[in-house]
């Protein structure tokens, strides 16, 4: 998905900090280490599914990077980043092991710039449609099953885990569409814009990493995509009852 460029080192000691202190929250708080447990299956099922999209599209476009590097997978294992994971456990917005592609293998039908639109864009567009499949699962048990199941203990993990599910991959496919290297909104814009502000970008583009990187240790980025969540996530819900028609 994207790579950095500044000293790593330095993310971790941050990461391990944030990490430290929630974890010192979760264990003084039982209902919030089980909204921890409840969120891994769908951390997993998101990133895989996200990177997975990458690779697919950019392997469909004629590069075979990723195939090569075993990113047409759908083993998480090939797919997490360490940092990204643990963000989208205790953040809610976090991201994948970067998938490697060469857009200069990309087909000639199309420009590089858009392959490389279209390629950054089907990742976040794979989360938004696992949730809108995790959404009609979930408004289909909730039609569907007995008030006895609902209410009992597996039926509510259940539906915890789908509606966990759900929230992840709204979280995750808007949180990469921010605009700001190296996500994945960054590329998804540029085919869009005029020729001196993509200048702009293109040489400023460190600039831009360092603004990610406040964005991301302030948690500003919480400030940024809660709104969209509830938004999406929002509509998402009305769609997934409509069709159950609840």
């Amino acid at each position: 998905m994207f790579n950095f460029s500044f000293d790593k080192r330095m993310i971790y000691i941050i990461l391990g900090i944030m990490v430290l202190s929630m974890v010192v929250q979760y264990l003084a708080n039982p209902g919030m280490l089980f909204s921890l447990l409840i969120s891994v299956p769908g951390v997993l099922i998101a990133i895989t599914f996200h990177e997975f999209a990458h690779a697919f599209v950019a392997d469909k476009l004629g590069d075979d990077t990723a195939r090569r590097e075993g990113r047409l997978s759908l083993n998480p294992l090939d797919h997490l980043d360490p940092i990204g994971t643990v963000l989208l456990l205790f953040a809610g917005f976090g991201w994948g092991k970067p998938v490697h592609v060469n857009p200069r293998n990309y087909t000639r039908k199309m420009s590089m710039e858009k392959g490389e639109a279209l390629v950054s864009i089907a990742g976040p567009i794979m989360n938004f449609i696992l949730a809108i499949i995790f959404a009609i699962i979930y408004y289909g048990i909730y039609k569907f099953a007995d008030t006895s199941f609902l209410l009992s203990t597996m039926g509510e993990i259940l539906m915890s885990l789908i509606s966990a599910t759900v929230s992840i991959n709204v979280g995750l496919g808007l949180f990469n569409l921010i605009p700001l290297p190296p996500l994945d909104g960054s590329k998804v814009i540029m085919p869009f814009l005029p020729y001196n502000a993509k200048s702009f970008f293109i040489n400023n583009e460190q600039i831009f990493y360092i603004i990610f990187v406040v964005v991301w240790i302030t948690g500003l980025a919480s400030y940024i995509i809660t709104p969209g969540i509830q938004v999406v996530g929002g509509w998402i819900s009305n769609l997934a009852m409509a069709i159950w028609g609840i």
